[in-house]
């Protein structure tokens, strides 16, 4: 391990705990002196994963303490017709999620005709939902909420139909008069963006439909309770939407290649300050008295803004930062730091801070170490996947930790580990479901060349010059070919 011969080496660990305290009595202070003339990088290495070890079990040991939650006296749920509705939801996540996406990646690759086809059964069924269908309550009653999605989605569906008709020359839109000068003056590539567009928003609908049809079921997000749903469902949303951007950046070669006089970063920066802006002036009514949760969400876009300034300085000129990451680091800490009424909700709230740092601070290393504040490597490592999960997996949590959500969870007589891993198998099953599209559409636009963005699919050729030196052998051995039919002549 240690490649001196010079002098004897020495380690010396010491641990010690302050016994004037018996508050942190249990917490172990450690001081390595290390007195070595050349010491292996593996050793360094595997010290450092020693140390963030014991860091990582003395935050979770301070808050093991916490006492649980009293569920004895709480009733079991009163679920009515379990099947019938279970199979309505995989069916709404089936026709209104899953094949929606399907269709966005056939659009984007430029197959608009194949995705009409399929984007018809997903207007029937849209139609079927919104008119037939409900995600009654054990009263009989459907919220407001999901009825006008509902009907939204249907509409959506069928405007974008509409337009990726028209796109695609379908003969039914064609043959009408109006509509063939509609095409003619607009052009079909300006129609087929708007299909793209639409078809995109499509599957965003979808995934609030998704959502919002266990709630319209169980009954949540009623009265008192409709703004915590609100603010959960939406800065989740936006930390999976966060993640689903990192994974397209990073799978997509012309786009994580993209020679672009402006950097992801920079992007981030402006987008965190525009936000936090908006975060510090919304979150309180002014001339009222202040409460605790606005403080921490003022304080919050305070960071935002502050940070996205700094941010914006730091990536001008296509620069790489770190400023966006920490950002998110100091979010989670933040978040894992509320207290909430009950133990089960400040858990998973801590369990959701916990994962935005280790995606904040895996951001970071990758920037700093992994790609050295270049644009890409060459090929992906495994490495960098985890960022956008940590992302995905903490706008999870986020979705599931509403207060009425995790009353359901006290009433099946279940813990806060079990319900955390049932959101994180969740989590799993969103990003493979992100990668799967993203590959899937890959493979289109690979395969046709008429994919979005495909006209830059030259930046991810990594030996160009290869391609210039082989055109050029193929014309002089053309050009040899031709010469001796020139002599017989």
């Amino acid at each position: 391990m240690f490649e001196s011969t010079k002098k004897p080496k020495h380690i010396l660990f010491i641990l010690q705990s302050n016994p004037h305290s018996s508050k942190y009595a249990y917490i172990p202070r450690l001081f390595v002196i290390l007195q070595v003339y050349k010491l292996d990088m593996s050793f360094l290495w595997k010290l450092r994963y020693l140390l963030a070890s014991l860091a990582l079990i003395c935050v979770v040991q301070a808050h093991g303490d916490m006492n649980m939650d009293n569920s004895d006296e709480l009733s079991g749920p009163d679920i009515k017709s379990a099947g019938p509705r279970t199979f309505h939801w995989i069916c709404t996540v089936l026709f209104l999620l899953l094949l929606p996406s399907v269709v966005t990646c056939l659009t984007f690759a430029g197959k608009i005709y194949s995705a009409v086809v399929f984007q018809l059964v997903c207007g029937i069924y849209a139609i079927l939902e919104a008119a037939i269908f409900r995600f009654n309550d054990n009263n009989g009653i459907e919220n407001k909420t999901s009825r006008g999605t509902a009907w939204f989605l249907a509409l959506w569906t069928w405007i974008a139909i509409f337009f990726g008709g028209l796109a695609s020359g379908t003969s039914v839109f064609v043959k009408n008069k109006k509509l063939n000068a509609f095409v003619n003056r607009t052009g079909e590539s300006k129609l087929a963006y708007v299909h793209r567009a639409l078809s995109f928003s499509s599957v965003l609908a979808g995934w609030v439909k998704v959502c919002i049809s266990p709630i319209a079921m169980f009954g949540f997000c009623r009265a008192g309770y409709t703004g915590q749903c609100i603010a959960h469902g939406v800065m989740g949303s936006s930390f999976i939407l966060y993640g689903f951007i990192y994974a397209l950046v990073l799978v997509i070669p012309w786009i994580r290649n993209a020679k672009t006089s402006y950097t992801q970063d920079h992007i981030d920066s402006w987008i965190m300050c525009i936000w936090g802006i908006v975060n510090t002036f919304t979150e309180h009514r002014w001339g009222k008295k202040w409460k605790m949760s606005e403080y921490e969400h003022t304080a919050m876009g305070i960071l935002w803004w502050s940070g996205g300034l700094i941010g914006i300085f730091l990536s001008r000129g296509g620069r790489r930062t770190f400023v966006p990451s920490l950002m998110i680091v100091f979010t989670g800490w933040a978040m894992s730091e509320h207290t909430q009424s009950s133990v089960i909700s400040t858990k998973v709230h801590f369990l959701f801070g916990i994962l935005l740092m280790c995606g904040g601070a895996l951001r970071i290393v990758e920037i700093a170490f992994l790609l050295r504040d270049k644009r890409a490597l060459d090929k992906i490592q495994s490495f960098q996947y985890l960022p956008p999960f940590c992302l995905i997996c903490s706008g999870v949590l986020f979705m599931g930790a509403n207060q009425e959500q995790l009353q359901l969870v006290l009433r099946f007589k279940a813990g806060h580990s079990s319900y955390s891993l049932l959101l994180i198998s969740g989590s799993f099953i969103v990003y493979l479901w992100i990668l799967l599209c993203l590959e899937f559409y890959l493979h289109l636009a690979r395969a046709s060349e008429d994919g979005l963005f495909y006209g830059y699919s030259s930046i991810a050729n990594e030996n160009p010059e290869t391609e210039f030196e082989l055109d050029d052998a193929i014309q002089e051995h053309q050009a040899a070919s031709v010469e001796p039919e020139r002599l017989e002549s």
